[in-house]
């Protein structure tokens, strides 16, 4: 899907045409979309395009049974909170939220309205369900990875560049994910000899001096988590190590494919956003959020990058390659 038509598919929240609305004998529901990123970022992009054509392949289509307003905040936690109001205002039928950050102020707005979300790490432990097979309120949705596939980022490092003995893990200690991601990486550190700490993603700023002053000591990589302030961040993190030459892995295939990183592993987030559109469509056609179980993901991708190992004097093990989803060359 080119940008262009994308935008015009999903950007406006200004009412569709009167004719298109008098031809259609349906009724127009009202989908709310509030996500954590930018509109110009191609990735979400991606993903919402992915969502439109599950919520398509159901028997939705805009302007004729259904309507989309969308809000992005670009990470912005002020603009979360003002758009979370402005999307309850419009009384929509249902909402998609992005990540924890929105579907947090959109809880703190309405404990009515149906919420789907797409990439959350820790609902329980965010508070916004109760349990994982039962929510119990107006939310349900999918996760964005279990905490345990989080050990396998140093396992990795340490596959694809042996001589690592320390390693940063970038990661939002704002976001419940963030600390739980971290327990499960400091779980499995010391069976890999590496000795891991923690670098927070505030900001632009604390990342390139935190990178910068770890990168003084040899023998040294990163790993750069799922958080949404690490993927916001992303081209920052890229650049930083490859000027310092850090070995790096990421949750997000994205870093990898589009913007030179090393080498992902982690769902497939298209997946979930194409599933989060049939909570959507269950939820219009009359079921509860409470009723329907948060899912984990079923689908994970390894993703290799061969030129930028090149550039880092890495050779990638056989054994990984073998197991890789997709090689870029």
């Amino acid at each position: 899907m080119r940008r262009r038509d994308f935008i015009t598919l999903i950007g406006g929240a200004a009412a569709w045409p009167v004719a298109a609305r008098a031809e259609s004998r349906e009724r127009i529901r009202r989908i709310g979309v509030l996500t954590n990123r930018a509109a110009d970022d191609p990735e979400v992009q991606t993903r919402y395009a992915a969502f439109l054509q599950g919520l398509q392949e159901a028997g939705w289509a805009v302007g004729r049974n259904m309507r989309i307003d969308v809000r992005w905040s670009g990470g912005d936690a002020g603009r979360i909170r003002a758009f979370a109001q402005e999307l309850i205002a419009l009384a929509p039928d249902v909402i998609l939220a992005t990540n924890t950050p929105t579907v947090v102020a959109l809880q703190q707005v309405t404990r009515t309205v149906p919420i789907v979300f797409a990439t959350v790490g820790d609902p329980v432990g965010a508070g916004v369900v109760d349990s994982l097979a039962r929510p119990g309120g107006n939310v349900t949705g999918f996760m964005n990875f279990e905490y345990s596939m989080s050990g396998k980022w140093p396992e990795l490092l340490k596959q694809i560049a042996p001589g690592v003995m320390r390693a940063a893990i970038l990661r939002d200690a704002a976001n419940p994910a963030g600390i739980g991601q971290f327990s499960a990486i400091q779980a499995v550190a010391p069976s890999l000899g590496l000795e891991v700490s923690a670098v927070n993603v505030r900001d632009a700023g604390e990342i390139g001096r935190a990178i910068a002053a770890f990168a003084r000591s040899a023998n040294s990589g990163l790993v750069a988590t799922t958080s949404a302030m690490a993927t916001v961040h992303r081209d920052l993190i890229i650049t930083l190590a490859a000027r310092h030459k850090l070995p790096t892995v990421y949750g997000n295939r994205f870093s990898i494919v589009n913007g030179g990183g090393l080498i992902s592993y982690g769902p497939d987030f298209i997946d979930q956003y194409r599933r989060a559109a049939g909570y959507v469509d269950r939820i219009l056609k009359g079921e509860k959020p409470a009723d329907l179980p948060v899912q984990a993901p079923t689908k994970y991708e390894l993703i290799i990058n061969l030129k930028t190992a090149k550039e880092l004097g890495l050779e990638i093990p056989h054994s990984v390659l073998a197991r890789a989803d997709e090689v870029i060359e």
